[in-house]
This record gives structure tokens, C-alpha cells and sequence, in this order.
């Protein structure tokens, strides 16, 4: 279970309470905490970072009747807190390293082809990716560039992802 990381978001929703609390540093905090646990992409860090003290006319009012709006804040964050409690109390914690080692795994790839192409040609895919173009038409232009390269080129390519640490790792398992 994730009692070390159930203990420190408790101390953080805790923290809310405090007379000498300070927002911006809890929340600096609060996200590094939730970095950790849920990993970079999690929506908790995001909501936490839109938490503001700030009085406009648009939070006057959504503030509740009687309660101020630096309360209701401070209500938000603790859902958000005890919301991450809970899941990690239900579900454990999450294995954000296999899906960061992943992510960083085929960014590794793609820089291997990437490294081989004219900024042109990486301007042109970039273009083909964000088009309304149908799968099938992407692929054709994708297959077009990378045709361009020649025999030798798409080798390198090859040659240059089979090296990676992270290729031969799998490949040797």
C-alpha cells in the first residue's frame, strides 16, 4: 500500500489549515508531490495549479453565500487531495515509470529517424500529421518522404534504432 504517500498528501491537506498558510508555496509543493506519485500528466496537477486566492469578479460570484472565497479554495484543494488518497487507498499506486520509460523509449526512436531527415523534410511531416488528410493519404506522403531517403538512408535509420540501448535490451531478453 502507499501509506508514505497517503501520509505526505494528509500533511498537505493539513497544511491548508495552518495560520501561517501560504498558497503559492503549498501549491509548488503539492504539485511536485503529485509529480511523483501520478506522474507529470496527471489532471490533479493541473487542477491544483488553477486554485487561486484571487478575488475577481467572476470568483466573487461562484463563491457560496456565507463562506469566503479563499475557504471554497481551500475546500477544492482538499477534494482534490483526498480524491488522490482515496485512489491510491483503492487502486495502490500507479506505475508512471513504465509508462514515462516508454514514452522516453520511443521518443529515442523517433529522434533516431528524425536525425536523418532535412529540417524540410521534418517541416513537411509535421504538416502531413496535423492535416485532415485520411490515414491512408498520411501514410502515402509519409511513405514519399521517407522513400526520399534512399535505401542507404532507411539502413541508417534501421541500423541506428536496432544500436539503442533500448532495442538491443529487448531484443537480447
Amino acid at each position: 500500500m502507499a501509506q508514505k504517500e497517503i501520509k505526505l498528501l494528509q500533511q498537505q491537506i493539513d497544511k491548508l489549515y495552518t495560520d501561517d498558510f501560504e498558497l503559492e508555496p503549498w501549491k509548488k509543493y503539492t504539485v511536485v508531490l503529485l509529480e511523483r506519485i501520478f506522474g507529470a500528466e496527471t489532471e490533479k496537477i493541473r487542477m491544483i495549479r488553477e486554485i487561486d486566492f484571487e478575488f475577481s469578479s467572476w470568483s466573487l460570484r461562484d463563491a457560496s453565500g456565507n463562506e469566503s472565497y479563499e475557504e471554497s479554495s481551500k475546500k477544492q484543494a482538499c477534494e482534490i487531495l483526498q480524491a488522490a488518497i482515496d485512489e491510491l487507498k483503492i487502486f495502490g499506486l500507479p506505475d508512471v515509470s513504465k509508462k514515462e520509460q516508454s514514452e522516453k523509449a520511443l521518443l529515442t526512436l523517433l529522434n533516431c529517424l528524425l536525425d536523418e531527415l532535412k529540417g524540410s523534410q521534418v517541416k513537411q511531416l509535421k504538416v502531413i500529421f496535423s492535416s485532415g488528410d485520411s490515414s491512408e493519404e498520411k501514410k502515402r506522403k509519409v511513405k514519399e518522404i521517407l522513400q526520399s531517403l534512399g535505401e542507404t538512408g532507411a539502413y541508417e535509420v534501421l541500423t541506428n534504432m536496432l544500436f539503442l540501448p533500448e532495442a538491443q535490451h529487448i531484443l537480447i531478453k
